[in-house]
């Protein structure tokens, strides 16, 4: 497979990869932490986050990249899958800790392709999309059976980790297809959890520590690149909890930002980055590693964003609304890629990205031809990661709210379906109808990124150009060249469809 995936690689890349192994590959995806909250990014950040800015250093820092949604669930289904979240059953909101499958299991992952070509691949971390649980009840659990459909099911050799965010329960690590202890108890609403944001009343089971989840996960990220087959690549996802509710830092963190709890926990989350990267070069392999910072979402108002802004600390940066919200707060994160042995250090790229587009690039790197039923809404930014802008051609994205409202964004345009933050961020969708304001919103990105001068009125022919082009995303079921694909249900079209009704006029 060395030899094979040599030939095939880009000619800039032949010097350096084929006289090593395939490059291996670290994803990293930390749970509602805004752009502004890595001072790599926010020049002004209260935050120190040396570790995660080191990757910025020794890699590219992506200024506009995008998850497909404000809210953590979808956002995983379309970095795994490289398909927009609203074209599964899921047309708002999360799944809880009980939920069934969302990935089908026949649909490839990123993790899948690496899977394919003979690579090791693992999972460590929260996974949030869904088991097939041994339910005797709605949410009774037989502790000691195996779990039908885990990670494993979707391309991962191995995965140890926790079902969803840490309040949702149950609050039991799982090992592959098995729950790692069947002494659970119930807990109750907020126990011991001296912070921001509640534990859910449900199971936990007694080796279930949520303050020692963070290092948890980052420690045995770091004990599986330590321990990896050296004669063989590996693919390593690890999605953390943190800086998610419960936020609930170590003592050892505590009060370590000056800001509060959740800015401990943000640089808690850090040091876990850095033993990770500490593993890739105690291995002698992180010139030959991709390793992928990013956050699923925008810091979340659980955070307590006014407190932090009262000491001059803003998550969302020069943006408006978090997490939840169709505004750039809670869609735009931080993305940086390092990878020395094809990217230059201290590069940047203001190419329109979005988290999902991991799947195309991963086929490009892998020269993998994609079928048309998967990642139909991904396009590879390899030529961006080699310094060739302009190279590819993703030029649209669309965004997607906790409520299930839309957005669509092209060139400097971007268009939301709603008259408010199509979230949490005030106004909200009721608070705006109060006030009168229009029914969408138009805004130029980049005259005004904070979005505050609504254009709609101003600007019909845009209106109707981003209009059209999302309906024609919708009915045709991808956005890349192909095929056309359906959407769940086999709808494809808004008007027939209880979830968009009332989107278009």
């Amino acid at each position: 497979m060395k030899n094979l995936l040599c030939l095939l690689l880009t000619s800039t890349m032949i010097s350096t990869a084929c006289a090593k192994q395939a490059p291996n590959l670290v994803y990293i995806l930390v749970d509602d932490m805004g752009y502004g909250d890595v001072s790599s990014l926010n020049p002004d950040s209260k935050i120190k986050t040396p570790n995660i800015d080191r990757l910025a250093t020794e890699g590219m820092i992506f200024t506009d990249a995008h998850t497909s949604s404000s809210v953590c669930t979808p956002t995983r289904y379309n970095v795994l899958t490289g398909r927009y979240n609203w074209r599964t059953s899921l047309k708002r909101g999360v799944l809880d800790g009980y939920g069934p499958p969302l990935i089908q299991e026949d649909r490839l992952t990123f993790a899948t392709l690496y899977q394919q070509q003979g690579y090791a691949t693992a999972m460590i971390g929260k996974w949030h999309l869904g088991m097939g649980l041994p339910l005797s009840g709605k949410k009774t659990v037989d502790w000691s059976k195996r779990i039908d459909r885990t990670p494993t099911s979707n391309g991962f050799d191995y995965f140890w980790g926790h079902g969803a965010s840490l309040d949702f329960p149950p609050y039991v690590y799982i090992e592959n297809n098995h729950y790692t202890s069947t002494n659970v108890t119930e807990t109750a609403r907020g126990e011991n959890i001296p912070t921001y944001g509640k534990m859910r009343k449900g199971p936990i089971a007694d080796n279930f520590d949520p303050m020692q989840t963070l290092d948890e996960f980052c420690n045995r990220a770091a004990d599986y690149i330590l321990k990896a087959d050296p004669e063989k690549p590996f693919c390593l996802y690890v999605p953390l909890t943190s800086p998610h509710t419960p936020i609930y830092p170590t003592e050892e963190w505590q009060g370590k930002s000056g800001l509060n709890a959740y800015g401990d926990f943000c640089m808690q989350t850090d040091a876990g980055v850095g033993r990770i990267l500490y593993a890739l070069d105690e291995r002698g392999i992180a010139e030959n590693t991709i390793i992928i910072f990013t956050a699923d979402n925008g810091c979340s108002r659980a955070a307590n964003i006014k407190e932090m802004q009262a000491k001059d600390h803003y998550p969302s940066y020069i943006y408006r609304g978090s997490k939840a919200d169709l505004w750039e707060g809670g869609l735009r994160v931080p993305h940086l890629v390092r990878w020395p042995d094809a990217i230059a250090a201290g590069s940047r790229t203001d190419r329109l990205t979005l988290l999902g587009d991991i799947f195309a690039t991963v086929a490009e790197i892998l020269a993998v031809e994609l079928p048309d039923n998967a990642g139909e809404d991904s396009f590879s930014y390899l030529s961006a990661l080699k310094g060739e802008e302009g190279a590819d051609n993703r030029d649209h994205i669309v965004g997607h709210s906790f409520s299930g409202l839309f957005s669509i964004r092209k060139g400097k345009w971007k268009l939301l379906y709603c008259a408010g933050s199509g979230g949490w961020t005030s106004p909200n969708e009721k608070e705006a109808a109060k006030q009168g304001l229009p029914k969408y919103q138009l805004y130029d990105l980049e005259a005004d990124p904070g979005e505050t001068t609504n254009l709609i009125a101003s600007q019909p022919d845009v209106e109707k150009e981003l209009t059209t082009l999302l309906t024609q995303l919708i009915e045709q079921g991808r956005s890349t060249p192909g095929a056309p694909q359906q959407n769940h249900n086999g709808i494809n079209r808004w008007p027939q469809t209880n979830w968009m009704k009332g989107v278009i006029p």
